[in-house]
C-alpha cells in the first residue's frame, strides 16, 4: 500500500513510518524540517518537505496515488497549541488536498479526553482527575476537537485512534481497543502501540466512520 504520513517526525509518526516500512508499504513522509526524521534511509520512503501544512497546493503532490493518509500531528505543548494551533488547521488542509488528489482513506491520531466519559471509570476520574486534566490542556483538547469535527464533515473514510498518555515503550499489538468509545480504565500505552493501531484500522472496514479507544 502506498500511504502518506504526517506528523512523521513526532513520536507516534515515527513508529507509523517504520512499522509501515517493515509491513512492506511504500511512505511518503511529510515533513518540515528532515533533520528530524529519525528514520534511515530506504528504497520505499520518500521524505517530502512540506514547510507549510496549510498549504493545499503544496499537499496535493505528496497525496497524488496514495491508498490512504495517516495524520500523527498534535501540539508538543499546551503552550504550542494556544499560541499557534496546527493541527486542526493542518488537517483542514490536508483533506481538501485529499479530495483534490482522489484519496478516501484517512487515519488520524487524537486523544481520549476529547471523547466521551466511560461511566464505568468512577466517580473519581470522571468527576475530579478528567475535568483537571481537560482544564490544564484545554487548548490542545480544543485543537484535536477541531480536527475531529473537520474529520466527520470531510467526506473521507475515516477512523480516529484515541489514546490515554503515550509512553515511549516497545509495540506489544497486544492492547486493548473499543470501537465507538474510549476503553475503561485507559491509562497509557505505547507511541508504538497507536502507531500499530492507525496502521491496522486503514484494513478493517469496522472502523470506517468511527473513532476506536485503545489503551493498554
Amino acid at each position: 500500500m502506498k500511504l502518506t504520513v504526517f506528523g512523521a517526525t513526532g513520536g507516534v509518526g515515527r513508529e507509523v513510518v517504520r512499522q509501515a516500512l517493515d509491513a512492506g508499504h511504500e511512505v511518503t513522509a511529510v515533513v518540515r524540517d528532515p533533520a528530524r526524521l529519525d528514520v534511515p534511509a530506504h528504497e520505499r520512503l520518500d521524505v517530502a518537505v512540506v514547510r507549510d501544512l496549510t498549504d493545499v497546493e503544496a499537499l496535493v503532490p505528496v497525496l497524488a496515488g496514495r491508498a490512504a493518509v495517516i495524520s500523527a500531528l498534535g501540539a508538543a505543548s499546551n503552550k504550542q497549541a494556544r499560541l499557534a494551533p496546527v493541527t486542526g488547521p493542518a488537517v483542514r488542509a490536508i483533506v481538501s488536498a485529499m479530495g483534490r488528489a482522489g484519496v478516501s482513506r484517512l487515519a488520524a491520531v487524537s486523544a481520549a479526553p476529547v471523547g466521551p466519559d466511560v461511566e464505568s471509570d468512577g466517580v473519581v476520574t470522571r468527576k475530579v482527575f478528567l475535568p483537571l486534566l481537560r482544564r490544564a490542556l484545554r487548548d490542545l483538547y480544543a485543537d484535536l476537537a477541531v480536527m475531529e469535527a473537520t474529520i466527520r464533515a470531510s467526506g473521507t473514510q475515516w477512523t480516529v485512534i484515541r489514546p490515554p498518555r503515550l509512553l515511549d515503550k516497545p509495540r506489544t499489538g497486544s492492547y486493548r481497543r473499543v470501537i465507538g468509545a474510549n476503553v475503561p480504565s485507559a491509562r497509557t500505552i505505547s507511541r508504538a502501540d497507536v502507531a500499530d493501531a492507525l496502521l491496522a484500522s486503514l484494513t478493517d472496514p469496522a472502523t470506517t466512520g468511527h473513532t476506536v479507544g485503545v489503551a493498554t
